[in-house]
């Protein structure tokens, strides 16, 4: 079967949106998710996308998605591409469809002069951990994430 990788489309919103879910439960974090198609199609093709995805799809069937963003690097005073979410449903894992996101990832850092390719993992993942290793990635030690959201987010803009 083949593997094809493509960009998302605005009919792809639902599917994608079902994956994040799946995404959630399997890192235990559903009850986080307040996405909805909605806010999720406004992200990625409203008339300022916060978002891009790619699909990831074997025979016609959707089977992965990744979703990322450019952020920037004051060091380098280059734009970089941060992968957000890399999913791909369990039945069609260990087939190197994974690689091919991360490499068709890669691969689009290059040709728009992004100075690094970036995405957090969870700490416990040993696996994706693994994953991303046998791909050349470094797991930065000495980097903890920093979150603020609801309410602390609202104390600290003064509301």
């Amino acid at each position: 079967m083949s593997f094809a990788i493509r960009s998302a489309r605005p009919d792809d919103v639902a599917e994608i949106l079902t994956m994040i879910r799946e995404l959630a439960e399997f890192e235990a974090l559903a009850h986080l998710v307040s996405a909805d198609e909605a806010k999720l199609a406004a992200s990625l093709f409203g008339p300022h996308p916060a978002c891009e995805c790619i699909i990831g799809e074997l025979a016609g069937e959707t089977v992965a998605f990744a979703l990322f963003f450019h952020n920037y690097s004051t060091f380098l005073a280059r734009r970089g591409l941060y992968l957000e979410d890399l999913y791909v449903r369990p039945a069609a894992r260990g087939r190197g469809h994974a690689r091919a996101m991360m490499t068709h990832l890669a691969q689009l850092a290059r040709e728009r002069d992004c100075g690094r390719f970036e995405w957090s993992v969870l700490d416990w993942n040993a696996n994706a951990i693994g994953f991303y290793e046998s791909i050349g990635a470094t797991v930065l030690p000495d980097w903890r994430v920093c979150r603020v959201t609801g309410p602390a987010l609202d104390a600290l803009a003064g509301r």
